[in-house]
């Protein structure tokens, strides 16, 4: 079964009973190698043709899908004149129009030396896949296309008429219709890369920026560039999986389950984009985390939706609600946090603070949000949109309780039974990063199975993209750690790396201010997000970053260097919930992982042995130091 983007289901509202039947029958009759966009716009231009057909061995076709009835067209080369109740109505010949957007297709396509034939090739410049175009008249039988002399305006083996789409046409004959559109035919067979880069000329949406991660979304407010670009040697673009799920987010409540460097904020800030383009109240993003809240909010401004989008942590905007509604704060000190959520949900009850504020909400790293303030969030949506999208992995929980009841999302106000969509490839870490950490972190991936209304907890699948074994460093004392690290970041800018490639996470904010001093005093500028930098982490000069575990959450960095192994698990604390931790602040490595230790301790000896197995099973020499 082919892959329609966006899911038939998501677009049904939108689409004319032509285009519905045609959607069905390109699903039942095409294999599952075929890959379909319907409405999607397309390229520089943004131009956006009833559908497209792609197959890697046979090229690319553009349809243009109309309901005309036969007996109320009148016909030339360039334009029909179509008689209705409104009167007469005249429109381009559909033909010109399909021609016209598999051109502009090519020329994106030609532009990129990759996917062209090189010189010594008989089509030297021309694209290395074939490319057609098509009419599908869904209410005219081929008779009616015939008798109504419409062969003389189009031609007959460019439409696919009524009855060439009946459920009951063979696949084979239905194929051959397609196929006979085009105008020349030769062999090709694009490799996993090749079609990668069809995708990031077609979508320009979908790119991903290397350096960025889930962050990279290349384009601003628009969802394209009309200017042209270099084009990269190497390209990323979402999955299919990531793209057939960003397309088909429609309104209601929404809740993705997704593994640690899966997309997900990825897919977010896709969301927030194309709801900036389309509703009129304002958005609200929500998170827990206040250094991601902070550069959610850098990337919403970099591409102009400051306007549209509030980016907040879940507490700062309690606390904005109380402000903006007159509600008095709480008394400063313990329970101060729990105490502001009470007022705004009291606030909320007594009609002092208004529901319904937001065209839609969108909630990162939902796995920190405590079960009552979903209750308290789900008032906030618009109800004639209901857009709530909730993204959600309970192994990186590191806020929560770690006794936090297991809950349904009915329970909270959230209608997320058929609407959940579960992400278990992991884009961001090596093979090896991602293996080393869950090794280490194994008890914590007992999968747990649950239907649409609870919570799961999902293992992680790598990608398979490779890379270095983590290091596990040992020195003498505290002092030799630090110089470590100088040492490390040095190596690292010989190697080519900018200082903001690099972050050091740890976990007690004094040793951040040690690390702080350290590379002060070794000439190495540094931010340190827990020293009252959090908004301004990522801007400025060059630097390396100073993060602490917990505000890790959501991030990552090429190259990731976390100190004081051996004074973890932290005293007094749950090892579960340590651990836990530390695979949160391991995952954020999309390249490097360094591990550096003075101390033994039970983590050290479980990261040990994780890497020894690792480096065993996939053939590398030792990296222990």
């Amino acid at each position: 079964m082919a892959k329609l983007i966006p899911t038939r289901n998501s677009c049904l509202g939108r689409m004319r009973s032509g285009e519905k039947r045609l959607s069905e029958r390109l699903e039942q009759k095409l294999e599952d190698d075929y890959l379909l966009w319907y409405d999607v716009p397309i390229g520089r231009h943004q131009c956006r043709p009833d559908f497209v057909i792609f197959h890697p061995r046979r090229g690319l076709l553009v349809l243009e899908v109309k309901d005309w009835a036969p007996e109320r067209i009148i016909a030339d080369k360039t334009q029909f004149t179509l008689i209705t109740q409104r009167g007469v109505v005249k429109e381009t010949n559909p033909l010109m129009q399909a021609h016209a957007y598999a051109v502009r297709i090519n020329e994106e396509l030609e532009r990129d030396p990759a996917l062209i034939h090189p010189t010594q090739h008989r089509h030297a410049g021309k694209l290395i896949m074939p490319w057609a175009y098509g009419v599908v008249l869904a209410n005219i039988s081929r008779k009616q296309f015939t008798d109504g002399e419409l062969e003389q305006v189009i031609p007959g083996h460019l439409v696919i008429c009524r009855d060439d789409m009946y459920e009951s046409v063979e696949a084979e004959a239905f194929q051959e219709r397609l196929w006979a559109m085009f105008p020349q035919v030769f062999p090709c067979a694009l490799t996993l890369p090749q079609i990668d880069r069809i995708r990031w000329h077609m979508f320009p949406e979908l790119r991903v920026e290397w350096g960025e991660g889930q962050f990279g979304l290349a384009f601003g407010q628009d969802g394209a560039s009309t200017t042209a670009i270099d084009i990269p040697d190497l390209i990323r673009v979402m999955d299919m999986q990531q793209e057939q799920l960003a397309r088909s987010l429609g309104d209601e409540h929404r809740i993705i389950h997704g593994v640690a460097g899966s997309g997900k904020t990825m897919i977010l800030g896709y969301r927030a984009m194309h709801l900036a383009r389309t509703l009129a109240k304002p958005i609200l993003i929500l998170c827990y985390n206040k250094t991601l809240a902070a550069r959610l909010g850098q990337l919403m401004g970099e591409r102009g939706l400051a306007d549209k989008v509030q980016v907040y942590n879940f507490h700062s905007w309690c606390r904005a609600m109380l402000k903006a509604y007159h509600v008095p704060l709480p008394p400063e000190g313990d329970g101060f946090f729990e105490a502001m959520v009470e007022r705004v949900m009291h606030g909320v009850e007594r009609d002092q603070i208004p529901r319904f504020q937001y065209g839609a909400v969108l909630i990162d790293e939902g796995h920190d949000f405590e079960p009552e303030w979903y209750r308290l969030i789900v008032q906030m949506v618009d109800p004639s949109t209901q857009s709530l999208l909730v993204l959600y992995d309970d192994a990186q929980n590191i806020y929560g309780k770690a006794n936090r009841p297991a809950f349904t999302w009915k329970s909270v106000g959230v209608q997320a039974q058929g609407r959940t969509t579960i992400l278990r490839i992991n884009y961001r870490n090596t093979l090896e990063i991602l293996s080393v950490a869950r090794r280490f972190a194994q008890a914590l991936f007992d999968e747990r199975i649950a239907d649409d209304d609870d919570v799961p907890l999902i293992a992680p699948e790598s990608a398979g993209r490779r890379g270095a074994i983590p290091i596990l460093i040992r020195t003498e004392n505290a002092s030799a750690e630090l110089h470590a690290i100088v040492e490390r970041i040095r190596l690292e800018q010989q190697q080519g790396r900018t200082l903001s490639d690099v972050a050091v996470l740890f976990r007690n904010h004094w040793e951040g201010e040690k690390i702080h001093q350290a590379l002060q005093h070794a000439g190495i500028a540094s931010r340190h997000a827990d020293g009252g930098g959090k908004s301004s982490l990522f801007s400025g000069e060059d630097s390396v970053k100073l993060v602490s575990m917990h505000s890790s959450k959501g991030l990552e960095f090429p190259v990731v260097i976390i100190p004081g192994l051996g004074a973890l698990p932290k005293h007094g604390q749950d090892e579960a919930q340590e651990a836990r931790l530390l695979y949160v602040a391991m995952t954020r490595a999309t390249e490097q992982l360094i591990l550096l230790h003075h101390e033994e301790s039970v983590f050290t000896a479980r990261i040990r042995a994780s890497i020894n197995d690792i480096q065993t099973q996939l053939g590398h020499a030792s990296r222990l130091a």
